[in-house]
């Protein structure tokens, strides 16, 4: 019986072609991560795991601070700091978890949902404008054809 995979695919890995694809892939989305973080208006106040902590909490998430260090790969020494410049601009609230007086939960509040909400709208307006003047209809619905793919690659 045959093996399903090619013995040259086993011993080599992946051909020139998809490395050089990969790295293509990666260097442009990249590029488009970075431009879309530059489309928002209010985002500079926050750093890049501030805004995570939001988006973590978006939209009714309650989580307990080491669980968002753990996430964010910070010590909570970090993560207190995160936390603390995120309640002094009332984006946050802490409130005592009911398992463990000890222990917080964070959630965010109006103006931290309002926050989120807004840091999408603006890189979403961004994002269609941007496509809306650069992309033809055709390259629109191969753009389309390209997310179920991509959908593909990180789906577990």
């Amino acid at each position: 019986m045959k093996s399903p995979i090619a013995p040259d695919a086993i011993t080599h890995g992946p051909g020139s072609r998809d490395i050089e694809l990969a790295s293509n892939f990666r260097i442009t989305i990249h590029r488009l991560v970075k431009l879309l973080r530059r489309q928002t208006r209010n985002d500079a106040q926050l750093s890049l795991t501030e805004r995570s902590t939001l988006g973590l909490l978006y939209p009714d998430a309650q989580l307990a601070p080491s669980d968002i260090a753990r996430t964010e790969k910070v010590t909570t020494q970090s993560m207190s700091q995160v936390i603390n410049h995120l309640a002094e601009l009332s984006y946050i609230e802490k409130t005592p978890s009911g398992e463990d007086k000890r222990k917080v939960l964070l959630s965010l509040t109006a103006a931290g949902k309002a926050y989120v909400e807004q840091i999408r709208q603006d890189k979403q307006e961004w994002l269609a404008r941007a496509m809306q003047e650069k992309l033809t209809p055709a390259e629109k619905d191969t753009l389309a054809a390209a997310l179920n793919i991509l959908t593909k690659l990180i789906d577990e």
